[in-house]
């Protein structure tokens, strides 16, 4: 779909896709590209959106290749003009490696690739004079500003009286939906005659006159100067600066980038609201911690971006953006075994967008080499905890690109070969041991005694996954030394959970559960992932022992629970597969199907089955074999797929409680695994009505409440369902709540 900006080809595309959601049963997915600018992190964007994590040794886009295959789902590439050829390629590849998936994409210009079909979404048609009567629901220019000018003014209406004026104001837009809105919201301070004879005197003076020059860009690019010459001074000054945030932002990240002489601290606030009211801001719902997000559309960031950089003021405000985001990575970073790991991990999944952006500036402007560095190597822990290993490894390189070997040792290039080496370690990347023992040597020479016992830690995993355990030992007792010395607990866990993988895979079982329980016993009662970890290899050791089963057992559900609460159904998968073996062992092998066939689903997201471990693949092979001859080949399929087919959020419940019947929405089940969600009637109610396409300020006055309980409603419904887009709605009412297809959802507004 392509069009000039503003034309509203997103929102086009998502209500085409909402509409179309039946026909794909593996989803839609959208990937909005917006505040993506480096071509080369493109897979790694859509294989998050896909929810394929970076944890094998394939290129993103080969796993990105590897999860559509045998998929039939619509995938929406959404603002592509930037990153034309990357998408073209990723196009082109999708198209004739896959069978059943369709691509949406959403740019100003075509991509070219073969099996295009390019819709041009045309501006909105405005009627002529003479149509003093238009038909109600005609989906023209003037029926979107009344739309947009109800909301704004509450009881305006489109008249015989004020008719001209509208035609006239909308017809010097061109039609474009995102500058009438700019135009509609205006009414709450001039009245529509003066409004139009504005904007018809601000064209006349921008194009000379002459009508028949004004490209659909140069139209929309008139409008949005317009609306700006409107703001206050402050207005003007924070819509500037928060155009340097890619994605979604909150109020804080506000506060700490965007505040200035013009717009002081406590009043970022204040003139954010402005904004909003403004339209020149759109409050995005609720984020991952529950805190309201806002966004500006790519038009507005793009003219907002240029005025920033012609002022002078990008570099201090970029610089900013880097610090804020840094000083969250550290905090992160330093803390990253505390008991409230999983809120700061949320608060950094939902600023992915911005860490990505803080790197990209910060590697591309001058005297930020070292803020570049340490950002990449401070998230260490976030790259693994979110499954972001490929990244990571992404924006290492490059650190070790810009800080080549040299006679003088650099911090730097040791902080960066040691996280690389920790990274490439779970890859099973060759270069691992090398760059851990390269990393260490440095460190030493630095006198950096903790980075140096990173450097232990970092070797001892590479060794331990490389196959050389003896060495691996050796690698071990130095980092435990050097941990200690520096009192590193959270070091320290993570050697207690190296140490138990490599005695379990060393067959010496009984020293792997200590190994576990010692690192247990030393974490935070809020930590999940380093948890997680201890468990599942102590369950695997266990499992490993004749009469330990009811241990494994406890070890797997609370290993599981935790791969949960963090988001990470790759662990999770393990964990399910265990406990299918156990089942399996214990004859109960309707509940062994199930499990299996759930974690099949886990394993088909990650592109590999249990890390292509030998010994495990043989325990599952044992398990397959055992329950499919006892229950037979139809019976153990159609259980199989039956839990291949529950979400992972249902299945966890079940796994954890020992169920061995598979039942939906089962006590303990959670919301999502209702038809309704957990919504109340009302909250369904609101719900459908947001899928329709209405606003907030609109749902009010048809349900004769307040916005601000409307904004309440809205916010709980995506707290409860685990969403944050108003297009995620619609698709999960379309699944969800079949009756609402033939009512709310049909309808369409513009």
């Amino acid at each position: 779909m392509v069009g000039p900006g503003g034309v509203g080809k997103t929102r086009v595309a998502l209500r085409a896709a909402a509409r179309a959601a039946d026909d794909y049963p593996d989803g839609v997915w959208l990937a909005e590209l917006s505040g993506l600018r480096d071509p080369a992190l493109l897979p790694n964007a859509v294989a998050s959106c896909l929810g394929i994590p970076e944890q094998d040794d394939r290129s993103q886009l080969a796993a990105v290749l590897d999860h559509l295959r045998t998929r039939r789902l619509l995938l929406i590439l959404d603002t592509c003009e930037h990153l034309v050829d990357a998408c073209a390629l990723l196009a082109e590849a999708v198209l004739r490696q896959t069978a059943a998936v369709t691509l949406l994409t959403t740019s100003r210009q075509p991509l070219d690739v073969p099996g295009e079909h390019t819709f041009r979404l045309q501006p909105l048609p405005v009627p002529g004079p003479e149509d003093a009567i238009a038909a109600a629901g005609a989906g023209d220019a003037v029926e979107l500003f009344a739309q947009r000018a109800i909301a704004a003014v509450p009881g305006f209406a489109v008249n015989a009286v004020n008719r001209a004026d509208v035609i006239r104001l909308c017809r010097r837009l061109d039609g474009i939906p995102l500058a009438i809105e700019l135009a509609a919201v205006r009414l709450r301070a001039l009245p529509l005659p003066e409004l139009a004879d504005r904007l018809e005197s601000r064209f006349h003076v921008l194009t000379g006159g002459r009508r028949g020059t004004v490209s659909r860009h140069q139209t929309l690019r008139t409008a949005i100067e317009w609306s700006y010459s409107l703001c206050t001074p402050a207005e003007r000054a924070l819509w500037d600066r928060l155009s340097v945030f890619a994605g979604s932002f909150d109020v804080a990240a506000a506060e700490d980038v965007a505040a200035c002489a013009m717009v002081p601290r406590d009043r970022v606030l204040q003139v954010l609201v402005s904004l909003v009211d403004k339209s020149v801001v759109l409050r995005d719902g609720p984020g991952a911690c529950a805190g309201t997000r806002y966004r500006l559309l790519d038009s507005l960031r793009e003219f907002a971006a240029e005025r920033l950089a012609a002022g002078g003021g990008e570099t201090e405000c970029r610089a900013r953006h880097i610090s804020r985001y840094l000083a969250m990575a550290r905090r992160f970073g330093r803390r990253f075994a505390d008991g409230d790991q999983l809120e700061r991990l949320r608060q950094l999944r939902a600023e992915h967008d911005n860490i990505r952006a803080a790197l990209e500036y910060a590697f591309a402007g001058p005297g930020w080499d070292r803020d570049a560095a340490e950002l990449a190597c401070v998230l260490y822990g976030y790259w693994h905890i979110s499954g972001s290993l490929r990244e990571g490894a992404y924006w290492l390189d490059k650190v070790l690109e810009s800080a080549p070997v040299s006679t003088s040792p650099s911090r730097e290039r040791a902080s960066a070969l040691i996280d690389r080496a920790l990274i490439g370690a779970v890859q099973g990347h060759p270069d691992a041991v090398a760059q851990a023992r390269e990393g260490t040597g440095l460190a030493a020479e630095l006198g950096d005694e903790g980075l140096c016992a990173r450097g232990y830690l970092a070797l001892n995993l590479a060794l331990t996954m490389a196959g050389y355990h003896a060495e691996a030992i050796d690698a071990g007792t130095q980092a435990r030394r050097r941990l200690t010395a520096v009192n590193s607990r959270a070091g320290l866990i993570c050697l207690d959970a190296q140490m138990g993988l490599l005695y379990e895979l060393s067959g010496n079982f009984d020293r792997s559960v200590e190994s576990c329980q010692q690192g247990l016993r030393a974490l935070d009662a809020g930590e999940r992932w380093l948890r997680s970890y201890l468990h599942l290899i102590s369950a695997l050791a266990l499992y490993q022992q004749p009469g330990k089963e009811a241990d494994c057992a406890q070890a797997l559900r609370q290993g599981l629970t935790a791969k949960h609460e963090i988001g990470d159904f790759v662990g999770g998968a393990f964990a399910l597969e265990l406990l299918a073996w156990l089942a399996a062992d214990a004859g109960r092998c309707g509940r062994a199907a199930w499990l299996l066939g759930s974690a099949h689903s886990q394993w088909e997201r990650a592109g590999t089955r249990l890390g292509n471990n030998a010994i495990m693949e043989e325990f599952h092979q044992r398990a397959v074999a055992k329950v499919a001859g006892a229950l037979g080949a139809a019976s153990y399929g159609s259980l199989h797929a039956a839990g291949a087919a529950q979400l992972f959020d249902e299945i966890v419940p079940l796994a954890v409680g020992e169920a061995d019947e598979l039942t939906a929405g089962a006590p303990g089940a959670g919301s999502r695994g209702r038809a309704d969600g957990g919504l109340t009637k009302r909250e369904q109610q609101i719900a459908a009505l947001v899928a329709s396409g209405l606003s907030n300020r609109k749902i009010a006055e048809k349900l004769v409440i307040s916005k601000r309980t409307v904004d309440a409603h809205v916010d709980h419904i995506f707290a409860k369902l685990g969403i944050s887009s108003r297009v995620q709605l619609t698709v999960w009412l379309r699944e969800r709540l079949p009756r609402a297809r033939s009512g709310q959802l049909s309808r369409s507004s513009s």
